[in-house]
């Protein structure tokens, strides 16, 4: 059985690589044309870059530095971020990303994603579900970097996401990002036993062993990870890392 997916999920604010915690409080972590410098040398098989500023301050993907990370980019990457038109689509795509994600579009505009599905593929779709528990416990969709309630249960939005074409969905919890505390299993699985489609998963990975949890027991297919490679630990100092291919071999 091949290794499950390990990829890199960095959060742009502008051209700066930023890192949160619980989608706020971001901390600069360097340059990401030097961060995909490091991950190819680290031999990372795909990355995953979210613009947290472009939707909130309404501004279009950006353009040259999706092209600036292409031509550094020895693997595939993801890009999402204030993407709401087909020709924002368009954009990232024929700039070198290689996938697009879509978040708070998904609640406006999900005709985009049928639109997108037929002209660019299912593949080329990552569906962005990004939840956070209530006050009863129970998880809800939330968009625009956290800040607008949506109601929607998780699971059943990832049902209506793969109905309308996306080809994989990633889900993040909003309550452990960036703490360290591991993945929200139960939200997790929940998204997982509804699609048939890929579920990445994301959202408080703090060591390996989170990894292996979140696919053996959240049924997750990929794992993604922020603090996790951008962090040396809780103390916050920045050193971006990532597993030698051995080590993981050894995880699953």
């Amino acid at each position: 059985m091949p290794i499950p997916r390990v990829i890199p999920c960095l959060l742009l604010q502008g051209r700066k690589l930023v890192k949160t915690v619980r989608f706020k409080k971001p901390t600069y972590v360097g340059d990401p044309i030097n961060t995909v410098r490091i991950f190819n040398e680290k031999e990372v098989d795909e990355l995953v870059f979210l613009d947290i500023g472009a939707t909130p301050g309404g501004k279009p993907p950006q353009a040259e530095l999706i092209a600036e990370i292409a031509r550094e980019c020895f693997m595939p990457f993801a890009y999402g971020g204030g993407l709401r038109t087909i020709e924002h689509l368009q954009t990232a795509l024929a700039n070198g990303a290689e996938k697009i994600v879509l978040n708070s579009v998904l609640h406006e505009n999900l005709a985009l994603v049928r639109e997108a599905a037929d002209r660019f593929g299912s593949q080329s779709v990552v569906g962005s579900i990004d939840a956070r528990a209530g006050w009863r416990g129970k998880q809800k969709v939330v968009t625009r970097c956290g800040t607008k309630k949506t109601g929607c249960n998780p699971a059943e939005f990832a049902k209506t996401l793969e109905d309308a074409g996306v080809g994989e969905i990633l889900v993040t919890s909003i309550d452990r990002d960036g703490t360290f505390d591991g993945y929200d299993l139960d939200l997790v699985r929940s998204v997982a036993e509804a699609v048939e489609v890929p579920v990445v998963a994301c959202g408080g990975a703090g060591v390996l062993a989170d990894v292996k949890r979140v696919v053996a027991e959240g049924n997750a297919d990929a794992a993604g990870a922020g603090s996790l490679f951008v962090f040396q630990n809780r103390n916050r100092s920045v050193l971006i890392n990532y597993p030698r291919r051995e080590k993981l071999d050894e995880l699953f």
